[in-house]
């Protein structure tokens, strides 16, 4: 019996990315600003908001 699991975790592409823009910046390697160092997790925020709107807006019809 194989004790995988179907949902491995751990940190994904986005997340080493964000990892990797923090520690060149942290280190001088990059002259970004904060807000392109930190687009990775911005982008999923603002993924993640719409979705939810789209969710609200979709209950909110549903009940009228």
């Amino acid at each position: 019996m194989s004790n995988k699991s179907s949902n491995s975790g751990g940190i994904g592409f986005s997340g080493l990315l964000q990892i990797a823009f923090i520690v060149l910046k942290l280190t001088n390697v990059i002259h970004w600003s904060w807000f392109w160092v930190l687009s990775p997790t911005i982008l999923w925020i603002v993924i993640f908001l719409i979705a939810f709107l789209i969710l609200c807006y979709s209950e909110y019809q549903e009940q009228k």
